[in-house]
């Protein structure tokens, strides 16, 4: 039993009107030594009907000006109205969430004691999954983790709503009850920025791997691996340098097919370097752009007898072959002797190095190129910048990736910085690696799943934004696709996707459609309000409302894997547990 504050006057549909007891219009009341929340908005009330209680969320109250409590004309005194919103009921002790059964007029309503609130949100099953209290009630909340993560789930909220506190709880605080059942199970990647998960949060170090990326330094710092048959694959090379469909790709096949016919015989890249070189000299229609090449792959080889040989010949454009000018009539024809003459012997006489895998790529490509140059397949035009783009991208690549098949230690949690990355490599290495993770799990994993995955993207509107002027529409669309084909496919394989943002209008829709839990904080921009309106199906007009008026930590939990929306006050962290995202403190950093 409880305090009855009111009863029904008015049933429009699921819309309630009570009028509520004079007496009933404080903030807290007591009853049998139980403490119990006076009627206000967002606060919970029940109705008795029968032997149900139905439970209601008030949404609005105004004065009733049109009646009094006194019909002789004495004293007028106003009646306070409320209007209620039904969204479940109890039977017995247990609450069931949905519209079944609806009050008449005169149903005395009473107030919930702070269990059955906790109740309404947390079901009996849950084991203490608390990562906040409701802001109303101020009662702890078990979020249902076996649902929570088991979908994707998107964490959104404007600079300082809270939104990297949020991110933090909720994953220390699976780590901090779960460890032991997970270990073995489950594998947990998070994509950091800014650099904010570097240290001692989430998780024990002995359970967490950090790859620091850095391309400001000379060598970088730590290296992300891939296998050599990631590597020398046409969709990884074409998504690190940007190949377009139409050209370069079919270039970059040729060269991956050409490795893969021959890599298995001996001395196979120095007899194919040296068949080029020669037919670069000997074909019957040369080409001018090959000398270039040829200067670029001695120089990158360190053959400099040969470079300094090559420094040597020219073209000559009247009779469309090379020559040597410093030697009367010397031109490379294809019948006479003059390639053994002058190159020959130092040709056979190269010894190419040991190569990792950017320095065969760099050696290929360009061997690749002269020999669809002799052969008429592409226009030099067409090439050149995927070459430029090789070469130049290798440089940062080289510091960030390494061609390995030894595959890193599996741990619990692997965090990987972008923070010292420049731009150019946080575009395209985040869409690579995540390949990398989706389709090896994909590849491996039984049905049922008996392994999970989950990927963690900080900041994810740096690689998921349909915004970005700097990508060529192409790359984007690929980019794109690429992430929502692992939002949509990824759950069937046991592959969840966790997306942080401060700015969800810039996430791909499809992407956040794909979302089935959200912890919202405070959103003010028209853009992501519409986005949530058109986009969370199992939000209800009054949490939406609240999202502009959030307070830090504060955030709308909805979702598939809850019956209700919720609004929860998020507990902060310990202060060494923190994501590195706190604001700067002027007062103490200007103080004297």
């Amino acid at each position: 039993m409880s305090i009855d504050v009111g009863e029904v006057i008015a049933v429009r549909g699921v819309k309630i009107t009570l009028h509520i007891f004079e007496e009933s219009n404080k903030e807290t009341l007591f009853y049998e030594g139980k403490k119990l929340k006076g009627v206000s908005i967002q606060e919970h009330v029940g109705i008795r009907r029968g032997l149900r209680e139905i439970v209601c969320i008030i949404e609005g109250e105004y004065l009733d000006e049109r009646r009094t409590e006194d019909s002789s004309g004495g004293n007028n005194r106003y009646v306070r109205l409320v209007e209620a919103r039904p969204i479940g009921y109890f039977e017995g002790d247990t609450f069931t969430e949905g519209i079944k059964h609806l009050p008449m007029i005169k149903d005395p309503a009473f107030l919930l004691s702070e269990d059955s609130v906790s109740s309404i949100y947390s079901p009996a099953s849950d084991d203490g999954f608390v990562i906040g209290r409701t802001i109303k009630e101020d009662v702890e909340i078990s979020l249902p983790w076996q649902r929570l993560f088991n979908s994707h789930i998107g964490i959104f909220g404007n600079t300082g709503s809270g939104k990297s506190n949020t991110l933090a709880r909720l994953y220390t605080t699976l780590f901090e009850r779960k460890r032991d059942a997970i270990l073995g199970k489950s594998s947990f990647v998070i994509f950091d920025f800014n650099g904010e998960y570097t240290g001692g949060q989430l998780v024990a170090k002995e359970d967490k791997r950090v790859v620091e990326l850095d391309t400001r330094s000379k060598d970088g710092l730590g290296k992300f691996p891939l296998t050599a048959k990631e590597f020398w694959d046409l969709e990884t090379l074409s998504v690190l340098f940007q190949a377009t469909a139409m050209t370069q790709r079919p270039f970059l096949n040729r060269m991956i097919s050409g490795r893969m016919s021959y890599q298995g015989n001996p001395d196979s890249l120095s007899n194919y370097f040296k068949a080029t070189f020669r037919r670069s000299f000997t074909s019957a229609a040369q080409k001018p752009e090959t000398l270039d090449l040829l200067r670029t792959i001695s120089r990158s080889l360190e053959l400099l007898d040969l470079l300094h040989l090559l420094e040597d010949v020219s073209w000559h454009s009247t009779q469309n072959k090379f020559q040597v000018p410093s030697r009367p009539n010397f031109f490379f024809d294809p019948e006479s002797t003059r390639y053994t003459e002058y190159f020959g012997s130092q040709v056979e006489s190269s010894v190419i190095p040991d190569l990792d895998g950017f320095g065969e790529l760099e050696l290929r490509i360009n061997l690749q190129m002269i020999n669809d140059l002799l052969q008429g397949y592409v226009q030099f035009d067409h090439i050149q910048p995927l070459l430029k783009r090789v070469e130049s991208g290798m440089r940062n690549l080289r510091k960030v990736v390494e061609i390995s098949d030894v595959s890193a230690e599996e741990t619990l949690v692997t965090v990987v910085s972008f923070r010292s990355c420049n731009q150019e490599v946080k575009k395209v290495l985040p869409l690579m690696i995540a390949k990398h993770y989706y389709y090896e799990h994909r590849d491996s994993v039984t049905y049922p799943p008996e392994h999970t995955l989950h990927l963690i993207i900080d900041e994810a509107h740096n690689i998921l934004s349909e915004q970005s002027i700097r990508d060529q529409e192409s790359w984007k669309d690929y980019r794109l696709e690429t992430f929502e084909e692992m939002v949509k496919e990824g759950r069937k394989f046991g592959f969840f996707v966790t997306i942080a943002s401060q700015r969800p209008a810039d996430i791909s829709p499809t992407v956040v459609s794909q979302v089935h839990n959200f912890l919202i904080h405070r959103l003010v921009n028209d853009r992501d309000l519409f986005l949530l309106d058109n986009t969370i199906s199992t939000l209800d007009n009054l949490s939406k409302g609240l999202i502009p008026h959030l307070s830090q930590g504060a955030c709308v939990v909805t979702g598939t894997s809850f019956d209700i929306p919720m609004v929860l006050q998020i507990d902060r962290l310990d202060e060494n547990l923190q994501p590195d995202s706190a604001d700067v403190d002027l007062e103490m950093l200007w103080s004297d």
